[in-house]
């Protein structure tokens, strides 16, 4: 692992990553085979782990996960303190023909502390609310409320989660002690 210096922020870069943008926050760390195009724009302590595709039409966040095996294609935005898991997938194109490059691609807003589960997939254009949850292998083609749990294919709601990962049933109960949540000003808390 290398420590590039730019104007005094430290950034942790593999030496067989290939980072072509300037635009990295402090405090992130890339490692093994990744490539970032140079007009993605990376925010500070960032992990982008082994073999992590990004192309220039990208905006990741501060305190972003992004595991093994994901591409984040042009329109991906990425909200602060998001995780992606592995080999999730990405689409930006609703109708793809070999070297017929759209003009506007589709975007993906994945909005803060979103978790999206491992092989899961997000066709554009989506929004996946403030800390949902996507479960490993679904298939994301609506938008995903925020604080909702979606599973299966076609993903579908399954319950809640809150902040501090609780999950909770359809019904906003805490599916291990049976405690009561309920959304207060765009939060979910529990109930009085």
């Amino acid at each position: 692992m290398k420590i590039i210096r730019n104007s005094s922020m430290a950034i942790n870069i593999h030496p067989t990553a290939e980072v072509q943008t300037p635009d990295i926050g402090e405090g992130t760390t890339i490692w093994q085979y990744c490539v970032i195009l140079k007009g993605a724009r990376i925010g500070k302590d960032c992990n982008i782990n082994y073999n992590v595709f990004i192309e220039n039409d990208v905006v990741v966040g501060d305190n972003v996960t992004v595991k093994s095996g994901v591409q984040l294609w042009d329109g991906i935005r990425i909200g602060n303190d998001v995780f992606i898991g592995p080999n999730a997938t990405f689409t930006n194109d609703h109708v793809p023909r070999s070297k017929v490059y759209p003009e506007v691609f589709d975007m993906i807003q994945i909005d803060q502390g979103a978790s999206i589960g491992a092989n899961a997939t997000i066709i554009g254009p989506r929004t996946i609310g403030k800390y949902s949850l996507i479960a490993a292998g679904a298939v994301v083609i609506r938008d995903v409320e925020p604080f909702s749990v979606v599973v299966g294919n076609p993903a579908r709601n399954n319950g809640y989660v809150t902040k501090d990962k609780i999950l909770l049933d359809p019904y906003l109960r805490d599916k291990r002690s049976g405690a009561q949540y309920m959304f207060e000003n765009g939060e979910i808390i529990v109930k009085p």
